[in-house]
């Protein structure tokens, strides 16, 4: 796909994975709308990338349903046209299901599930208007294979994922692609500042970047498939254990205790750089 002069809406865009694929737009030559709660980080990656392309920001939450209608209507007066909606934005409260609040409980639906349907619903028409356009949602591989201490997080990854698979079908003779990048452990502030709460089984498996998923954003702009998986290890050992959940409750305590040597060096090294 040919990303020059089209019109990008990146919720969760002003760190991360949102602004790691707002930069490799930018270099594309799109037209970007970022999103997020945070003014101040918004204006700063706007500000980073305003030599190479145009910007304008939108701090919001995405679970304002009333807010999210006005994002597309400022971007289609800033730049003309909406091509392409990434749902990046998500919120992650770890611990026991008990443990967490009933308030957490329903910021993770809201955000990471409700949020991407409404935003997608809000877009279709803008994307039809303009001929055609992408859809990617940014999922988890904890939406593939559920794991304790994130529960409700998990359900609502299964359900993004759910969704993008059945919305998929429903637009396939037409020209809006709909698709999900699902990514295990990410070297993000999203995991590497919760470390203490971060599951075991998690950080038994391979480390990706916030780079690696915004390329994967931009390849399911442009190609066929409906999702990417990362790292590819994680995705095959989650395709198993889906398969044989038994073998799963066997091996867990040999990738727990591999997790929690993992957890204890990188904590370790965080030290040493403070």
């Amino acid at each position: 796909m040919i990303f020059q002069d089209k019109t990008v809406i990146i919720t969760g865009g002003s760190e991360g994975c949102g602004a790691a694929a707002a930069r490799l737009f930018a270099d594309a030559g799109a037209n970007l709308m970022l999103v997020a709660r945070g003014k101040r980080k918004l204006e700063a990656i706007a500000e980073e990338l305003r030599d190479k392309t145009r910007v304008e920001i939108f701090p919001m939450d995405v679970a304002d349903t009333g807010a999210c209608g006005d994002v597309f209507k400022k971007a289609k007066f800033e730049f003309g046209r909406v091509d392409i909606l990434v749902n990046n934005a998500g919120y992650h409260q770890r611990g026991r299901f008990e443990t967490v609040s009933a308030e957490d409980h329903a910021a993770m639906v809201d955000v990471n599930l409700r949020a991407p349907i409404m935003m997608t619903r809000i877009a279709l028409p803008y994307l039809r208007e303009a001929g055609g356009g992408a859809i990617i949602n940014v999922g988890s591989l904890a939406g593939w294979q559920p794991l304790p201490d994130q529960v409700t997080y998990s359900a609502t990854k299964s359900g993004l994922r759910t969704f993008t698979y059945a919305l998929f079908e429903e637009l396939r003779d037409t020209d809006i692609k709909v698709a999900i990048v699902s990514p295990g452990p990410l070297d993000t502030g999203f995991i590497m500042s919760n470390l203490d709460v971060v599951a075991d089984l998690t950080m038994s498996q391979p480390i990706s970047t916030a780079e690696e998923v915004a390329q994967a954003v931009l390849d399911l702009c442009g190609n066929r498939q409906r999702e990417i998986a990362m790292p590819k290890v994680t995705a095959a050992l989650s395709r198993f254990f889906m398969l044989f959940p038994w073998l799963k409750r066997i091996l867990l305590p040999v990738f727990e205790a591999k997790g929690r040597r993992v957890k204890a060096r990188l904590q370790s090294e965080a030290k040493r750089q403070q």
